[in-house]
Order: C-alpha cells, then structure tokens, then sequence
C-alpha cells in the first residue's frame, strides 16, 4: 500500500507516482521529436540521388528547419505560459508527425523545404517550452536529473533513427523511413490524450496573467540569461552540423554502407552524451544544494573540454580515432545539456520559465540554423574529401566561446540574478 502523500499543486491533488508518469510520457514525445529530426542525416545521401540535389541545397533544407524552429519558439514559448501545456503538447506532435509522413512524398527541393524544414518545424516548435516548464513545476529536488533523463530521449531517439531510418531506407527507401516514424507519433498522440495533465494556473499571483512584454521583458533584462543563450548557440551551432552532416561525413570519408554510417556515428556519440546527461544531472542536484553555482560550473569545463575533442572528430585520420572524437565530444555535451534549463531557471521565477525557454531557444535556432549551410558549403569550397573535416574541426572554436560565456555569468552577473524559490514559493510544489 502507497502511504505516501498526493502532491498538491495550486489546490490540485496528483498522485505521488505522477510525475514519474510525465516524464515517462514526455521521454517518449521527446524520442520522435528527435528522431524524426535525425533521420534526414541519416538518408540525406539517397535523397540527394533520388532528388537530384546539390550539397549546399541540402544544407539550405536543414537550416530553413532550424530557422523555422527560431522564428516560432517565443510564440510558443509565451503560449506555454498561459494556455493549457497537455494540448499544446499534444497537438504539436500530432502535427509533427503528420508532417513528418508528408515528407515521405517530397519530389523536389520546395516540397522538401516545405514539407521537411517548414511543416515540420511548425509542429516541433510548440514542444520544447511547455514541456520543460511542466517537468519544471512537478521536479523540483530532483529538477536537474528529470531534465537530465528527458534530455536522454534526445540521445536515445537518434541512436535508434541512426540505425532504423538506416535500415529502413536500406530495404525500402527513404520515404518509408519517415513514414514510420510519422505514423508512430500520431499514435503517441492519441496516447498524450488520455494520460497528460496540466497543471491549474496560480491564481494567488496578484499580478495576473502574464504579458507578452512582461515575459520578454524579464528574459532581456536577466544577464545571466543572455550568457547561457549563448553557451547554448554554440551547442546548438554544433549539434545541428553534426545531426545533418555527420553520418555523410564518415559515410564518404571512410567508405562506410548509410546503416554503418548512420547508425554508428549516431551511436557512439549519443550513448557517450547520455551517459555524460545522467551523470551531470544527478551530479548537479547534489552540489548544487551547497554550491548554487555548481551547474555553471559544470558547463563551462564542459565546453573547455568538449572543444579539443571537436576539433579532433574533423581532424582524425582512423575511423577508430573519429568514433572515439564523437564519444568524448557526446560526453562533455551531455554534462552541458543536464543543465540547460536547470541553469536558466536558477535565474528566471516560475512564471516566466516557458517564454524563458521559448528566447534562448529562439536565440539559439536563429544561430544555429546557419551551420548546416555553412558546412555544406565548406565541403563545395574545399572538396567532398576535405570540406566537411576542416568545418567540423573550426567547429571547436563555438564551444571556446560558449564556455567564454558561461564563465562570465559565473564570475559577474550569477550572483546578482539568482532566483531563490523560498518556502512561501514553495508551499504549493509540497512533496515534490
């Protein structure tokens, strides 16, 4: 028998299990939400034949993605803070996916910015916010490690894209690759229906709903806020370059089948980064009980160390020494990306945290949205056998400057900004 008590939120009761529930429920979500991302990495050599596109409008497709992504995040961002998150989940998804099958049916590069970068990332825009906020408002003594553990989904669904859009792309082309996946997020669809909760709004807060300059205006004026965004433009910068190129890149430079070289280069680098996720997130939650500043810590000897080991993926000359470059650079990005959102909430109130999630995140795609095309036409510039290992070794110097940045809101603007959730704040998160 369960004796423990519900957890009580803004007057409602939730069973003590719930959040677990959640984040179960939001893992999955988050598993094709990448997945569905990665699988153009993974068949971008068929559908560059079967399409008949060049490199550097294969680049375009994957940052008009991004770049659509950036442009509707703060929209969504803001939604989350005051509509209903269980539907904003859910109909993103279903959209999402829907998308995601349309893409199948692309003949030609418009319908393939259309269907792939536009309708897509309309879908995949809307999730982010609402989703950490609401992990937000049911974890809070283990906030960092649920992240964390929602985070490894990211890992998860592009290790199993990696192989199984490979695979699929193998046996039955390209399109079917995104036609399963897209038929199993409408499915997960119908399941976030029935089991997905929201919480009610604190209408205690005098203050009221909260504004869309309000939201935007507490984002802007958080220094701390704008370093991390641009610790997370550079991971975002060299996240997106490495899905969309990265199994082409040891594909051609090793000679490798797409299973081999999409899977692999997918998993060596995910696994390490889940690893790295876990153990930042568990670590996190424990120091920073006596050191608040643990987790800017954490991420700044992450990006230090992570960049050698991106410079070292484009330089190695064995496909052993490039599979060990992926792993370690996974690993320190993992330790950063446990505490992506726990960092920005130490600094931003609860009522803020979607549109906060929402402006880093638009910040981050906005940047981020150019590596893809810049590396593609790094590799028209300096030859299919050089261009991509010269782009992903000048990689590295994004990481310098994101842990540059993070560095600085530890020594200068940390303290000043903390937010520090008091018992008065924390009496209707009880039990949590």
């Amino acid at each position: 028998m369960n004796d423990k008590p519900d957890q009580v939120i803004n007057g409602k009761a939730f069973s003590p299990s719930y959040k677990w529930q959640l984040l179960a429920l939001l893992f999955f979500t988050f598993f094709l939400h990448q997945g569905d991302r990665a699988i153009f990495g993974v068949v971008l050599s068929s559908i560059k034949t079967d399409l008949h596109l060049t490199d550097a409008q294969l680049g375009l497709v994957g940052s008009a993605l991004f770049f659509t992504l950036a442009l509707l995040v703060p929209v969504a961002g803001y939604l989350g803070d005051v509509w209903n998150r269980k539907w904003i989940i859910t109909v993103s998804l279903m959209f999402w996916s829907a998308a995601t099958m349309v893409t199948g049916a692309a003949r030609g590069l418009i319908s393939l910015i259309l269907f792939r970068s536009i309708a897509t990332a309309g879908g995949e825009s809307f999730y982010a916010p609402s989703a950490y906020s609401l992990i937000a408002v049911f974890h809070k003594k283990t906030r960092a490690f649920a992240l964390a553990i929602h985070q490894s989904s990211l890992y998860v669904g592009v290790i199993t894209s990696g192989f199984l859009g490979g695979y699929i792309a193998e046996m039955w082309g390209w399109r079917s690759a995104f036609y399963v996946f897209g038929f199993a997020g409408i499915v997960l669809g119908v399941v976030l229906m029935i089991w997905l909760k929201d919480v009610p709004r604190d209408h205690s807060d005098s203050r009221g709903r909260v504004g869309l300059k309000e939201a935007f205006g507490v984002v802007l004026r958080t220094r701390t806020a704008w370093l991390l965004t641009t610790g997370f433009v550079a991971i975002v910068f060299v996240n997106n370059a490495y899905i969309v190129w990265a199994p082409n890149f040891v594909q051609q430079k090793f000679n490798l089948s797409m299973t081999v070289a999409g899977g692999y280069s997918m998993f060596y680098h995910h696994v390490a980064a889940m690893i790295g996720v876990l153990i930042g997130g568990r670590l996190s939650d424990a120091m920073v009980l006596s050191r608040r500043q643990f987790r800017l810590q954490l991420q700044t000897a992450s990006m230090l160390l992570g960049a050698p080991m991106i410079f070292l993926l484009g330089y190695s000359s064995t496909l052993a020494a490039t599979w060990a470059a992926m792993a370690a650079m996974g690993f320190f990005r993992g330790l950063y990306e446990a505490n992506t959102h726990a960092s920005l909430f130490d600094v931003i109130e609860p009522r803020y945290r979607a549109s906060a999630v929402g402006a880093m995140i638009t910040i981050g795609f906005l940047a981020g949205s150019l590596s893809p095309l810049l590396m593609g036409y790094c590799r028209r510039v300096f030859g299919e056998a050089q261009g991509l290992s010269y782009g992903f070794s000048a990689l590295s110097i994004a990481y310098v400057i994101g842990g540059i940045a993070v560095l600085a809101a530890l020594k200068f603007t940390f303290h000043r900004d903390y937010y520090s959730e008091t018992p008065d704040q924390q009496a209707g998160e009880a039990n949590l």
